[in-house]
């Protein structure tokens, strides 16, 4: 395959559901150190996207938006699960299907791409490494 926007773009896609996933749980969490994880996450993930839009402009490439269904859908399931139960091992139950979802969309396109751009490449180890050390640090609050 090696499409260099299409790599990027499912990085993209994945960061952004992360980042509207601790959007959409954050205010329900009362804990502040678990708080506190979220929003370093959210700000991580903010940094892996700015490496992505960045290299996507090489390409005369804008990052693609989660598509709105999907990002409802992400949205439900959170009020849903969250509606009797708000406790920080329901939470990090919910954030960890998310992120392993994401760590094997990663690991994915990073063994059908080998020959991808060494930048590419970095952007997208960086992406499953991060996601691999959130769970480490969500399994914590189960």
């Amino acid at each position: 395959m090696d499409n260099p926007q299409y790599i990027l773009n499912e990085i993209n896609k994945g960061i952004k559901m992360g980042m509207d996933s601790i959007n959409h749980v954050s205010d329900k969490v009362e804990d502040k150190e678990f708080k506190d994880l979220l929003l370093h996450e959210y700000d991580r993930y903010n940094s892996i996207l700015n490496r992505v839009n960045s290299e996507l402009k090489n390409y005369d490439d804008l990052p693609k938006e989660v598509p709105p269904m999907q990002k409802m859908m992400g949205y439900m399931d959170i009020e849903i699960s969250t509606m009797s139960d708000k406790s920080n091992s329901k939470i990090a139950e919910m954030m960890l299907k998310g992120t392993n979802m994401g760590i094997i969309e990663g690991i994915k396109l990073k063994n059908r791409n080998p020959d991808i751009d060494n930048t590419i490449k970095n952007i997208l180890d960086d992406f499953i490494t991060f996601q691999e050390n959130n769970v480490e640090d969500l399994k914590k609050y189960l």
